[in-house]
């Protein structure tokens, strides 16, 4: 079985770099050939970039979430651009909205949000996106400025009629633990309900854990457990939509020849 842990935010599994290796490697033993690292505070990301960029298997991404809205660091549209470019930085995000915790005014928001996604444009690159309580918001800023290399709408949170507008748009949406809680039947109708070649899947390490381990923090081994539930949903074996959302993941960050490379060598 081949999985692709979309998203992941591996610093915080712990401070410390051998834990985070270790959850690596738990992942690598239930089949997972990438992780994607998200970063959303630019001070931070050369912490874990230096920490991780020895995996191999480990790719990036960096954004400037809504949380930090009021603290931006100095020229950082300029900072964010040079880091971008750095090896192994695949996406720019998590960026978007959240009305939920009000991180500032709306127009704070979106105005990070669409400075973002004129970065994201400039070093050509996708774009992860958070969405909370701020679909219709997230949409209009994205019909104006959506780059070239899309995006993925990660931890999707809304309903099917959302989704459908969502991939008119031409973005990907990706699925998180929290699609198998036995209160999450509107994700569950997402997930079973799209076309399979636009859907990713992710941990949100450490956030969102699959059921069976609801109550302690996520890791990236966790993710085999919502890729079979979703399988499940689309009545398909475990393993065809593993590697078919794998595929996804690899067509989405431009990935093949990389992990092709990797596992050339590792043969």
């Amino acid at each position: 079985m081949h999985l692709f842990d979309s998203h992941a935010h591996l610093e915080l599994v712990s401070d410390d770099p051998v834990e985070q290796l270790l959850s690596v490697q738990e992942a690598k033993n239930v089949g997972v050939e990438a992780i994607v690292c998200i970063c959303n505070n630019l001070n931070e990301f050369t912490v874990i970039y230096d920490q991780l960029i020895q995996e191999p298997t480990i790719f990036f991404s960096i954004g400037i979430s809504p949380s930090e809205v009021m603290q931006l660091p100095v020229d950082w549209e300029n900072r964010l651009a040079e880091l971008a470019m750095r090896d192994r930085v695949v996406a720019i995000g998590e960026i978007g909205l959240d009305y939920f915790h009000k991180y500032g005014s709306r127009d704070l928001q979106i105005n990070l949000f669409v400075k973002q996604l004129e970065v994201a444009r400039k070093v050509g690159l996708p774009i992860i996106i958070h969405n909370r309580d701020a679909g219709q918001d997230v949409l209009s800023v994205l019909r104006d400025n959506l780059p070239k290399r899309g995006g993925v709408l990660h931890c999707y949170s809304e309903d099917l009629e959302f989704a459908m507008q969502a991939l008119e748009l031409n973005l990907f949406i990706s699925f998180a633990g929290n699609v198998t809680y036995h209160s999450s039947r509107k994700l569950q109708k997402v997930a079973s309900s799209i076309p399979l070649d636009r859907l990713l899947i992710e941990t949100d390490t450490p956030f969102m854990p699959p059921s069976s381990h609801r109550g302690n923090r996520n890791r990236p081994s966790f993710i085999e457990e919502t890729a079979s539930f979703i399988a499940e949903l689309r009545d398909l074996p475990a393993e065809e939509f593993a590697d078919a959302v794998s595929v996804n993941s690899r067509h989405f960050f431009k990935l093949n020849d990389k992990l092709e490379a990797i596992t050339t060598s590792n043969d």
